[in-house]
């Protein structure tokens, strides 16, 4: 019998495998939001061998040009990435060459994901830490527009881009490991494709507003898209391009296929709205 424990299940992403694994007819499922204080549990898990699937994220390559999984290209701009690189190198140098290869070896299965920028249901608990999709959503219903921030880095009004990947897709590729213990490493998880905010701008408007809009300039023109000013306190400190490098997750043969921001955000939009 396994017995799955979801840590931070009452959050985002958790609350959203917990119903994943429900929608397979898995329900011996621990629940625990907080595992601050549960020491014991590394214990018992080191003893009876448990596999561990953990949340590392994409803000451990910081200012890097390059997202592919390797030392030289990690190089956190904030403390909350420094934490997960941190983790990810323990696992590093405790399992070994297996570890980088892919696959479990000798050890438990341990995979580390390094999440992009993930949107969807079951967020808004986040507050000002939730998606651009999830904001945008209540601009648009309490202001009938949308804001994004404007040139900044390089990059014009609006297009400052990132890799968004729905939580659907984040879930899926989340149970093909679960469904492959012999697959083992640190992967990204995003869509391997960088689209910028105008385009979640711009499904949020085509989701909510009667008859939609083609472009940016366009949703603009007509005051549902405003530019505001790139904040002082974020400069040095932002994120201003990512594009996750899936070649190691498709090495391992996950072949999941990801939706793109048009999709994703039309979806989301959709599960708000209702």
């Amino acid at each position: 019998m396994t017995r799955i424990v979801v840590t931070g299940a009452a959050g985002f992403i958790g609350s959203n495998i917990v119903k994943g694994l429900n929608a397979r007819g898995i329900d011996d499922i621990i629940v625990v939001d907080d595992l601050t204080q549960g020491d014991k549990f590394r214990n018992l898990g080191q003893q009876r061998g448990t596999r561990l699937l953990y949340a590392s994220s994409a803000a451990v390559y910081g200012g890097s040009a390059s997202f592919r999984e390797s030392p030289e290209f990690e190089r956190p701009l904030n403390v909350y990435g420094y934490s997960k690189l941190l983790f990810d190198q323990r696992m590093r140098r405790e399992l070994g060459k297996d570890f980088l290869k892919g696959v479990t070896g000798k050890f438990r299965q341990t995979v580390g994901f390094r999440y992009f920028n993930v949107y969807g249901p079951r967020e808004q608990h986040k507050g000002r830490m939730a998606s651009v999709a999830f904001h945008q959503f209540n601009q648009f219903r309490e202001q009938g527009k949308v804001k994004l921030f404007a040139d900044y880095g390089g990059y014009g009004p609006g297009e400052q881009s990132r890799d968004f990947v729905f939580v659907d897709d984040v879930v899926a590729v989340n149970l093909w490991f679960f469904d492959h213990p012999e697959k083992s490493g640190v992967f990204n998880l995003g869509t391997g494709r960088a689209q910028p905010f105008n385009d979640v701008a711009l499904g949020v408007i085509n989701a909510l507003h009667p008859g939609g809009v083609q472009d940016a300039a366009t949703a603009a023109d007509l005051g549902l898209l405003e530019y505001i000013p790139f904040p002082d306190a974020l400069r040095g400190k932002y994120q201003s391009y990512t594009q996750a490098d899936l070649t190691a997750l498709r090495a391992v043969g996950c072949e999941h296929q990801f939706a793109d921001v048009a999709t994703g955000v039309g979806k989301y939009m959709e599960v708000l709205s209702a």
